[in-house]
């Protein structure tokens, strides 16, 4: 039996993840005033940057239609079960959609095996889960054991931010513009974090890039005690320097098992802005 993995547009994977286990992932949309583009398809990161520097706009995202996920599962062979890793229900109508697809399809195929995880989280919080469940199929779980075990592990991933600018938040018209000015001006940095309810919360507001890095890591601690047994994810916002400094920094304070560094796609990008990181990892 083979257990096909699939995500959405709202993960970033690191290669050395999708090296190893064909994950199926269906897009999120970006649209600009002029055009909608497929996440990761039609626009590249690259891309992505160059659009906003031209636009002086940030896209507003939106879902994979159930459709989308209709079709995505479809392309999977009736005999193979599908796990499929969605975006928090709390940020996006993407789990809905997700789940409404997997209604249509097995009121057509009755026998298919499909199940859609409310993870709770995105970006690297996706790949942990992802990372676990090829661990898990590697150990021969069955495929029912592993959906139980990802179920379970969605409750102990932490997803853990830092913002190195807040202008994307006033962009997209998250943070008022005076109060977006005022942080600027005190060099306000926001640490922040995936709440049990799978929103996206501010968990301190610190003076100083420095002091809001040293935070960072030390957070680290307060979720969990042992990391010999546990990988870590971090993300990206256009920031390879910055990423790599901190992730040693990590590496030299908590002995993780294995550690992983990519990029964030457009639509993680879209909200964090040029230099955020994120950081997912079970905590005990």
């Amino acid at each position: 039996m083979t257990i096909q993995l699939m995500t959405d547009g709202g993960a970033d994977l690191p290669k050395e993840l999708t090296d190893l286990v064909d994950i199926n992932v269906i897009p999120l949309y970006l649209n600009f005033k002029d055009e909608q583009y497929k996440s990761g398809v039609d626009l590249d990161i690259a891309g992505f940057y160059k659009k906003i520097e031209e636009t002086k706009e940030l896209p507003r995202s939106a879902a994979p239609s159930p459709n989308d996920f209709y079709e995505g599962y479809k392309q999977v062979n009736p005999s193979d079960p599908i796990i499929m890793v969605s975006l928090s229900k709390g940020l996006s109508s993407t789990y809905e959609n997700a789940v409404a697809a997997r209604n249509m399809l097995l009121e057509e195929e009755p026998n298919r095996k499909i199940e859609v995880i409310n993870t709770r989280t995105a970006s690297c919080g996706q790949a942990v889960l992802l990372a676990e469940a090829y661990r898990k199929i590697q150990e021969n779980f069955s495929y029912e054991e592993v959906v139980d075990h990802l179920q379970n592990q969605v409750k102990h991933t932490t997803t853990l931010f830092v913002l190195k600018t807040l202008e994307n938040l006033v962009l997209g018209g998250r943070l008022d513009k005076v109060k977006g000015t005022l942080a600027k001006t005190l060099n306000i940095k926001l640490l922040m974090k995936a709440s049990e309810e799978g929103t996206i919360e501010v968990t301190e507001k610190v003076r100083g890039e420095k002091k809001s890095i040293r935070r960072f890591v030390e957070q680290i601690g307060e979720y969990a005690r042992t990391f010999e047994d546990k990988i870590l994810v971090m993300t990206h916002c256009n920031a390879g320097e910055r990423a790599k400094a901190v992730l040693a920094e990590i590496k030299a304070k908590y002995k993780f098992k294995e550690t992983y560094l990519t990029e964030t796609g457009p639509l993680i990008s879209t909200y964090g802005g040029e230099g955020a990181l994120v950081i997912s990892f079970f905590k005990d």
